[in-house]
C-alpha cells in the first residue's frame, strides 16, 4: 500500500506542477463547450423542438444542460488515457527502470499508476463544475456530490485502458497516434455531444459496446432531473438507452462500468507485468 500511495502521489504532484499540461487539458473541454454549448445550442434546440413537434416539450430541451455531463465524461476519458503516457516517458528517462529493480511488485506499480491517472482525471472533471454558474445551469448540489464517486470509477476504468496500451506500446508517438484514433470515435459514439438515437445498425452496435456510452448516460441521469422531463424530451436526449428492446437501468450501467474497470485493471497489470518482466 505504501508503494501504491507513493506512485499515486507522484503522478498527482507531477500533474499540478506541469502548468502547461494543466492548462492544456482544461482548455480543450472549454473549447468544446464554447463550440457545442454556445455555437450549436440554438440550431440543436431548434432541431430537437422540430423532432418533438414543438410546443412545451420542445421548449423544455436545453442543449447546454444535455451536453455538459458529456463534456465532463469526455474530459475523464482524455485525461485518464493520456495520463498513461507518463509510463512511456518514465521508461525513456530511466525512472521506471529504477522502480522495477526495487522490491515493489509490478501489480502495485500498475495500480498506483491507475489511481494516479483516475485522480487527476476526476480533479479535471471537478474543475469544470466551476463553469456551471457561468453557463446558467441549475444542477442540484446533491446530484453533483453523488456523481463524483462515479466519475472516479469511470476514470479508473478508462485509465486501465490507457495503462494497457502504454504497457505494449514503446514510443510516445505511437501511443499518441493509437489513442487519438481510439478516443475520438469513443467520444462521438457515446452520446456525449449529441443524441445517439436512430443510428444505423452497425454503428448502434459500436455505441452499445462503448463503455463511455454508459458512463455518459449515468452522468446525465444523475445530474439532470429526469423525473421533471417529459417522455418526448427524455427520448430526444437519448436517456432511454436500451439493448435488444430492453431499457437499461442505471444500476446495470454502473455494474457494467465496475466489471469493465476490474477486467481492464487485471489485463493492464498482467500486460504490464509481462512487458516489464
Amino acid at each position: 500500500m505504501e508503494a501504491i500511495f507513493a506512485i499515486w502521489q507522484r503522478d498527482i504532484t507531477k500533474f499540478f506542477r506541469d502548468k502547461a499540461r494543466l492548462f492544456g487539458s482544461f482548455s480543450m473541454p472549454i473549447l468544446f463547450l464554447l463550440i457545442f454549448g454556445g455555437g450549436m445550442s440554438g440550431s440543436m434546440e431548434s432541431m430537437m423542438a422540430g423532432t418533438m413537434g414543438g410546443g412545451a416539450a420542445g421548449a423544455d430541451f436545453d442543449y447546454v444542460e444535455f451536453v455538459f455531463p458529456g463534456i465532463v465524461a469526455m474530459t475523464l476519458l482524455m485525461t485518464s488515457i493520456f495520463s498513461a503516457l507518463s509510463i512511456i516517458e518514465d521508461k525513456d528517462f530511466g525512472y521506471m527502470k529504477e522502480i522495477l529493480v526495487s522490491p515493489i511488485s509490478r501489480v502495485s506499480i500498475a495500480v498506483g499508476k491507475m489511481l494516479g491517472a483516475a485522480t487527476v482525471a476526476t480533479v479535471q472533471g471537478l474543475l469544470l463544475f466551476l463553469l456551471i454558474p457561468l453557463l446558467g445551469l441549475t444542477y442540484d448540489f446533491v446530484s453533483l456530490i453523488q456523481v463524483i464517486p462515479f466519475m472516479f470509477l469511470l476514470a479508473c476504468a478508462l485509465s486501465g485502458l490507457g495503462l494497457l496500451f502504454a504497457s505494449v506500446i514503446r514510443s510516445t508517438q505511437g501511443f499518441q497516434m493509437i489513442v487519438q484514433i481510439l478516443v475520438m470515435p469513443m467520444i462521438f459514439l457515446s452520446g456525449a455531444l449529441f443524441p445517439i438515437n436512430n443510428m444505423p445498425t452497425w454503428m448502434d452496435v459500436i455505441v452499445k459496446i462503448n463503455p463511455v456510452t454508459y458512463g455518459v448516460d449515468v452522468m446525465k441521469k444523475i445530474m439532470v432531473d429526469v423525473d421533471s422531463l417529459s417522455p418526448e424530451v427524455i427520448d430526444a436526449m437519448g436517456l432511454n438507452l436500451s439493448i435488444f428492446g430492453r431499457q437499461i437501468t442505471i444500476f446495470e450501467e454502473i455494474l457494467f462500468i465496475i466489471i469493465f474497470a476490474i477486467v481492464l485493471v487485471l489485463l493492464a497489470t498482467v500486460s504490464f507485468k509481462r512487458a516489464n518482466a
